[in-house]
């Protein structure tokens, strides 16, 4: 559950963060869209991708996360007027204000409350840190703000945006121009949207030194026997070339590996260098590895992701990342396959 669902969630952070771009903040805005107790695995998926902060305070506390987050429509709607919820949210949170303009009208109470109550702030020594937009064409809205914001001298105000974003919509904002520095990402980034679960599942491959593996009439569903590793192939540009599923005593160097479901596709990789990805991390019910903060954890995933070439990153046509099988495990595959289909067959 744990391994699944936040690969699904992290995954969909790292394309997030690729549409966004490196400078720009962005924040987790979905716990009230997660299912139940999986916001808390949500949030801390989400900065493993390469989100900067979470507004889910528990999984904040949990995880030592950053904590963000801004005002609420109902804290507006629940003051006689916009003016006088913002200046009280100001008085309360001077050193980190954030405005929610859109409740009402945007571009004509919205904003002009929000520069007044800046300047109110700035005759205090404070600094209004951003206004937030969560509904309406942001594009648009987002340019006229940023020029009233200008104007009035407050190029310092951020504008962050937030409403049904995912990777896509996030990317037409850019390339349209939009001022947004800074994103809230929620329900389609702890559902990862389109895509509602990852199918990772767990089969035993060797039971007491005997190597076994699952058989079905849909070749896919086919297990690899035995213990293994996998080596990751760095190419000459330094990006990685691809991976292998070896058996554990393989330690490369290796020529080739092959396409698990058809053995006549190959990759060549003599010329690679490589490295061992798997470690024991658990050995007889104890843990052989130390707990890693997720912020180291985070920092690892960015260091990877950057050696990961370009053209598999893309959102349309992405160039299909190999991984494939060792010449090795292809046979023992095969043998175990036979010796099964022989020892039932006999039943029969």
């Amino acid at each position: 559950n744990i391994l699944n669902f936040e690969s699904l969630v992290a995954t969909k952070a790292s394309r997030i963060r690729e549409a966004a771009g490196t400078e720009a903040l962005i924040a987790d805005f979905g716990m009230r869209r997660a299912q139940g107790i999986a916001a808390l695995q949500a949030s801390r998926a989400a900065i493993i991708g390469g989100f900067n902060s979470t507004s889910n305070v528990a999984a904040a506390l949990l995880f030592g996360l950053e904590a963000t987050g801004t005002m609420a429509h109902s804290w507006i709607q629940s003051f006689q007027d916009e003016l006088t919820a913002f200046r009280k949210y100001a008085s309360l949170y001077e050193d980190h204000c954030v405005l929610l303009v859109d409740t009402y009208d945007t571009l004509n109470c919205g904003v002009p409350n929000a520069i007044r109550v800046a300047k109110e702030l700035e005759a205090r020594g404070k600094k209004l840190l951003a206004i937030r937009l969560d509904s309406g064409d942001l594009t648009y809205l987002s340019r006229k703000a940023r020029k009233m914001l200008d104007e009035a001298g407050l190029d310092y105000v951020a504008i962050i945006a937030s409403n049904q974003l995912d990777e896509w919509i996030i990317r037409s904002l850019k390339e349209q121009g939009a001022g947004i520095t800074s994103f809230g990402v929620g329900t389609k980034l702890v559902t990862g949207h389109p895509d509602a679960a990852l199918d990772g599942v767990y089969k035993i491959s060797e039971s007491n030194g005997r190597p076994v593996m699952k058989l079905s009439e849909n070749i896919q569903k086919m297990t690899l026997p035995g213990k293994k590793n996998i080596l990751r192939f760095i190419n000459g540009d330094g990006k990685f070339g691809g991976d292998a599923i070896v058996m554990e005593e393989e330690d490369g160097p290796m020529d080739e590996f092959y396409h698990p479901l058809f053995p006549e596709k190959k990759k060549n990789v003599k010329e690679f260098s490589f490295e061992r990805l798997l470690c024991p991390v658990m050995v007889e019910g104890e843990m052989r590895i130390s707990k890693v903060p997720v912020q180291e954890i985070a920092a690892y995933a960015r260091s990877r992701m950057r050696i990961l070439d370009d053209s598999h990153k893309r959102f349309e046509n992405p160039h299909v990342y190999k991984v494939g099988i060792s010449k090795k495990l292809m046979n023992l595959r095969d043998a175990v396959k036979k010796e099964i289909q022989r020892k039932y067959r006999k039943q029969k």
